[in-house]
């Protein structure tokens, strides 16, 4: 007998194209002084392979190129989209279930949007298996495993994206079936060769497929919690159900086999028969012992009709189930397995003597499920994908970054003097300027310590080390110099902190009064009252204990002048004055 129960794949969330060219050309103007028509080649690149993940092959090919578009949003995230403001793309994604769009100028929503179709290509890939052969079901339950790491890497990951079908409630509940399903691929692989109707071997098969209704339960009772279950395709929340029966009722089927099919021989190991029935339960009804069990006839009989009793009760509840639901109803392949199934059941009951019926009180205990096969989600490996960024001339990510704010490229004239530069570099790629001579011709033309070197005679200069770039002003002379570009780091972070007030990034909002007069005359200086620090605090001192409120500037230069008494005049007067 073959089982080939449908299972459920995701579908691909589908978007809208995205014109990636005038924000693009226009931050790399404003931000890297770089003309932004001369990488209109590698925009191009870029909105190419997006395009190209709208709609990826149903194999490997497809998953990698959606990792690999993945990976580059990485670079493209660094290089163009700043943390203090938004870019002027809209992203629109809409809800696999549903088709409901979701807009945002968040480039976080198509990242967790790629990932989430990363994860629903490997369970398209799992479903397109061929489950009647051992390669196919080992790719199924591959496939689904690596769902399953995907989709809890992006639960985890991006935790609050605004599409409900990324939700952690729900991609939990995506995970869980996913790993369902792989279990089921398992149970199928175990009895791909057929199934023996032998003592020890129904024992693991008993247990085995119990594990898979237990798994298909628990998906069951997470997609009817709030607030997924009302957003989860009713017919998923049935199928679930169904299996769980359906795998349960053959779990009793099995072990009602072993006790009708299989009385105990004087060659058989008794001790290692009542061990292995003994497993399979996770308690034993009062009055029953396994051992009297297996040597007495009429209580086989007894134990293994009232398993029999409970297989055909979950056999009609999944046949009952399948009947409510228009979509599951149509699937002849799913009507046939059950049916099948729940006759198969009722046949072994007819075949068992009917005389004692009336008489049995006997109650088929719960079995206990246990697998040798335990499944886990596979983390995914994006490592193993090798991309290169599509912005690698703009110069090395650790330094040419939308975080960084840079000044426009300087030209320094070198004139060497006496065979001296008059500077040192440092530094890996891009050098640095190191230890100038403030008497050398660069200094008075403005080369500062610490600017970097982005070309030298108008040769690109930002992926070279220090030797290279030696090599390059060894050939001025003080009769040709030689034009260098360097550019300076703007410090961005102190002066925030210094001229301005700042808000904590990532900190919950806090709305509060601005309040700047300070009632220090009222204090009585006998008393030593303890200093209470107000919501804003004040100066350097007080900043690191201010770093979820605002920070503003220092009023006063000098430690001892701090007794003073502060108003909004005074404060508008200091070099730092609130603006």
């Amino acid at each position: 007998e073959t089982f080939s129960i449908p299972l459920v794949p995701l579908g691909l969330k589908e978007t809208k194209e995205v014109d990636f060219t005038l924000p693009l050309k226009d931050f790399i103007l404003e931000h890297y002084s770089e003309d932004g028509s001369e990488y209109e080649d590698e925009i191009a690149d870029l909105m190419d392979l997006r395009q190209a993940c709208r709609t990826p092959s149903r194999d490997e090919a497809g998953i990698e190129m959606l990792i690999s578009y993945f990976l580059q949003l990485g670079y493209v995230e660094n290089r163009f989209f700043p943390p203090t403001r938004y870019m002027k793309v809209l992203f629109t994604w809409y809800v696999s279930f549903t088709g409901v769009p979701v807009c945002q100028q968040n480039l976080l929503l198509e990242k967790a949007s790629i990932l989430f179709n990363i994860g629903a290509l490997y369970t398209q890939i799992g479903t397109r298996c061929n489950r009647q052969t051992q390669a196919g079901l080992e790719n199924a339950v591959d496939a689904f495993q690596r769902a399953a790491g995907v989709l809890n890497y992006l639960k985890e990951t991006f935790t609050h994206t605004p599409s409900y079908d990324m939700s952690p409630a729900m991609l939990s509940v995506l995970v869980k079936m996913m790993l369902a399903q792989a279990q089921e691929c398992v149970f199928e692989q175990i009895g791909l060769p057929g199934i023996r109707n032998e003592f020890f071997t129904l024992v693991k098969m008993t247990q085995e497929v119990a594990k898979v209704g237990e798994v298909y339960m628990l998906v069951n009772t997470a997609m009817n919690q709030d607030p997924v279950k009302e957003n989860i395709p009713y017919s998923w929340s049935k199928l679930a159900q169904i299996k769980s029966d359906h795998y349960k009722a053959l779990a009793h089927y099995f072990i009602a086999t072993i006790l009708c099919d299989h009385e105990l021989q004087s060659g058989d190991d008794e001790n290692e028969q009542e061990k292995a029935l003994s497993q399979l339960y996770k308690h034993i009804p009062e009055g029953l012992m396994v051992l009297a069990v297996l040597k007495d006839k009429v209580q086989r009989k007894q134990l293994g009709k009232a398993h029999l009793r409970r297989a055909i009760v979950h056999h009609e509840e999944a046949l009952r189930v399948s009947g409510l639901c228009k979509k599951l109803r149509n699937i002849d392949v799913l009507q046939e397995v059950l049916t099948a199934a729940h006759k198969r059941s009722l046949l072994k009951y007819a075949q068992q003597e009917t005389e004692d019926d009336f008489l049995s009180l006997t109650q088929a205990p719960d079995i206990l499920p246990k697998t040798e096969h335990k499944i886990e989600a596979c983390a995914p490996q994006f490592s193993k994908v090798k991309v290169k960024d599509f912005f690698h001339r703009l110069g090395p990510l650790t330094v040419f970054s939308a975080k960084q704010r840079w000044t426009a490229p300087r030209t320094i004239c070198i004139h060497p003097q006496g065979g001296e530069l008059g500077f040192s570099l440092k530094g890996g790629s891009p050098v640095q300027i190191s230890c100038v001579d403030p008497a050398c011709s660069a200094a008075s033309l403005g080369l500062k310590e610490g600017d970097y070197i982005v070309s030298i005679a108008g040769v690109d200069c930002k992926w070279l080390g220090v030797n290279e770039v030696m090599e390059k002003l060894k050939g001025s002379s003080e009769e040709q110099p030689i034009e260098m570009e360097v550019i300076s780091c703007q410090d961005t972070a102190a002066s925030l902190h210094s001229k301005s007030a700042t808000y904590s990034v990532g900190m919950q909002k806090t709305y509060s009064l601005i309040c700047l007069a300070m009632e220090e005359e009222k204090i009585d200086h006998t008393k030593k009252a303890p200093l209470k620090l107000p919501f804003l605090s004040w100066g350097a001192k007080n900043r690191q204990k201010a770093a979820s409120t605002l920070c503003l500037p220092s009023a006063v230069s000098e430690s001892s002048q701090m007794k003073k008494k502060l108003s909004p005049f005074t404060l508008l007067n200091t070099e730092s004055s609130l603006y």
